[in-house]
């Protein structure tokens, strides 16, 4: 079992809505067991997610996909090194190109400011977004200055609720969450069902109605929550997304708890193991 889950406000009890408190100490038993290999998937750069993992004491994971799936660390030598396998397979996209080439492409597009630079790597060129800006015509304006340079790209966009902030990522095609997932899934030579993603918000939109079970925490919003439906109807996988709504061992399915029921759900002999 490969379980892949996002960190804030998805395993990380960092939004709005309380925690339950057994939660955390069952999502670490089930981490713990041999059969389980454990993934954070986050936005989060690598440092980052290491103070997430030391501050929350939670389970420290075999892999790390950080950067919104831009990058895939595992441990060498009891080293976090970057997996130059995942590099490999997510360059072709940009053209031979880096996220320092495509910056000049979007210069003058004044609902962009740069995200610091810890928020940026070799493939991802992330910005805020001003409030009140047009999403889908600037998305459209944006591939339309990628087009001409052979650039296949991903442009992901998602609102923060709870700092009310607009983020947007530019990635290779293939450098997604989900793709991230698929990846391990592929290396570790599993089924798909054998898989489980988890989620909250907009950036885990994709990987949440893709091929793999998933998983939304019962505390993401009614808007992603929404997206999430209409998008899995679109695809055809509306039997492989869960929606969290509470009750599994009494705990209220926020966060760790809702990634745990959506385990249980989809594998009921799981809930042995809480």
């Amino acid at each position: 079992m490969l379980i892949c889950t996002d960190m804030d406000r998805t395993l990380l009890p960092n939004g709005r809505q309380p925690e339950s408190p057994e939660a955390r100490p069952a999502f670490a038993r089930v981490a713990a067991r041999p059969e389980v290999t454990l993934a954070y998937v986050t936005g989060r750069h690598l440092q980052l997610a290491l103070e997430a993992v030391h501050h929350y004491a939670l389970p420290e994971p075999d892999y790390f996909a950080t950067d919104v799936g831009s990058m895939i660390y595992r441990r060498v030598n009891g080293e976090w090194q970057a997996w130059d396998a995942w590099q490999q397979d997510i360059a072709p996209a940009w053209n031979g190109l880096e996220s320092g080439d495509l910056k000049p492409l979007f210069a003058n597009f004044s609902e962009l400011s740069d995200q610091p630079d810890e928020c940026q790597n070799r493939f991802k060129l992330s910005y805020f977004v001003d409030h009140g800006a047009a999403i889908p015509r600037l998305l459209e304006t944006m591939r339309l200055r990628l087009a001409p340079e052979g650039i296949d790209a991903e442009l992901i966009y998602s609102h923060d609720e709870t700092t009310n902030t607009h983020l947007l990522d530019v990635l290779p095609t293939g450098a997604s969450k989900l793709h991230a997932v698929l990846f391990l899934r592929d290396s570790l030579g599993l089924a798909t069902e054998n898989v489980l993603f988890a989620g909250d918000s907009g950036n885990d939109l994709d990987a949440l109605t893709g091929p793999a079970p998933a998983v939304l925490v019962a505390n993401a919003s009614e808007s992603v929550r929404s997206e999430a439906s209409m998008l899995a109807a679109r695809r055809g996988t509306q039997n492989r997304l869960y929606f969290a709504r509470g009750g599994l061992a009494g705990m209220n399915g926020n966060y760790a708890a809702g990634i745990l029921e959506g385990l249980v759900h989809f594998h009921p002999a799981a809930k042995l193991w809480l």
